[in-house]
């Protein structure tokens, strides 16, 4: 019995390409597909985590969303990797700054997702997983944020489980040189790397913490474009 179409993704084998860029915001993912794709085909609109396959400079790329948090983007990133024979997902999120180095519409680019999650217990590992990026997709990432000239730093995330916590004890991650938190590249790379698959995360900084600085919806849904071609350049 096949696996596909799942649950959660209606597309027929076939309909996705190797290389997936995510999004939490399906509304992003839309802007992306109408703005930067060539002949955008919609293969998903299950539970509106709208997904299209297009062409992006001659190359064939898949864009779909992802909700939000480690459970959501857990399922969709393992359909992706382990039924659709999906090699690379990159997502492209948005994430509040620990640092003075990160101002609003900054890049981060994540090295490794520290978490306060319990996703990897699932594995039995005799010890703590660090759930890291692929290198390659970080190094061209790098690269393409210097040939544009962009304000990024590369490191540690923050994967937290709460978006509203009582005790978020940010000065701790600050302390440990963790850069910004976001909700889900740690269950993102726990996945590629148990697939033996690829996967990097890049977010827009959409919110300052230690400011209090934030940017509206809209914003985050058709600002941020900077890192939208920084992804789109590794396909």
């Amino acid at each position: 019995m096949s696996n596909i179409p799942t649950p959660h993704i209606e597309a027929k084998l076939g309909e996705i390409a190797e290389t997936v860029i995510m999004a939490g915001d399906p509304l992003r993912v839309k802007f992306m597909a109408e703005n930067f794709l060539e002949n955008p085909v919609l293969f998903n609109t299950v539970r509106n985590c709208f997904g299209y396959t297009g062409t992006y400079k001659g190359k064939r790329v898949s864009l779909m969303g992802h909700g939000m948090g480690m459970p959501s983007i857990g399922i969709y990133s393992y359909e992706l990797f382990n039924f659709y024979d999906v090699k690379t997902i990159i997502r492209v999120g948005s994430a509040g700054s620990y640092s003075r180095e990160l101002g609003l519409g900054d890049l981060i680019i994540a090295q490794g997702a520290c978490t306060d999650s319990n996703y990897a217990a699932q594995f039995e590992l005799p010890g703590h997983m660090a759930p890291i990026a692929d290198f390659d997709l970080l190094r061209a990432a790098a690269n393409e944020c210097e040939r544009l000239g962009l304000n990024y730093r590369v490191g540690n995330v923050l994967s937290s489980d709460a978006f509203y916590t009582e005790n978020p004890h940010t000065d701790k991650w600050i302390n440990m040189g963790v850069y910004a938190v976001e909700m889900e590249a740690a269950a993102l790379y726990l996945n590629a790397l148990r697939a033996g698959k690829r996967a990097l995360t890049i977010c827009t900084i959409s919110d300052h913490i230690l400011t209090g600085e934030n940017t509206t919806s809209e914003q985050r849904r058709t600002g941020f474009t900077n890192m939208m071609k920084v992804a789109l350049s590794l396909v």
